[in-house]
């Protein structure tokens, strides 16, 4: 099976999380940690803050990894490296989304995210949970 390796922010402000809702393709109108695929010659961290100015038009600082995710699609396997992120310029302006919201921890369960996508919130609210804040 054909392996995809993407990369996905948590872009964090005031205790709340950035999600996207996609725009496009065969998973149109599903939700998503913003982000998108490493291309070759690409650290992740580099391939991160590339997405994030393409698709958003923000400069973000890409922080720790917290979790690198594997799914399996039908078609392909998913490994996903996510990393908290910041805000350094620029508004997050949504170019490739439908929609996009601020979450808090409690909200995060409120929205249909992609598979993948929902293995990654399992993580944050396992972390939540045992009193770590996002």
């Amino acid at each position: 099976m054909k392996t995809i390796r993407v990369v996905a922010a948590l872009i964090v402000q005031g205790g709340r999380i950035f999600a996207t809702q996609r725009g496009y393709g065969a998973m149109k109108d599903g939700w998503e940690f913003p982000g998108g695929k490493i291309e070759p010659g690409e650290t992740p961290q580099e391939a991160l803050a590339r997405e994030i100015r393409e698709e958003l038009d923000a400069q973000v600082a890409v922080g720790n990894l917290f979790e690198t995710v594997e799914y399996d699609y039908p078609q392909f396997h998913l490994s996903m490296a996510c990393y908290f992120c910041t805000i350094e310029s620029g508004k997050l302006v949504l170019k490739e989304h439908e929609a996009a919201k601020w979450l808090a921890p409690e909200e995060l369960e409120s929205v249909d995210w992609l598979p993948a996508d929902r293995e990654l919130v399992r993580h944050l609210l396992h972390r939540q949970k045992n009193g770590a804040l996002i």
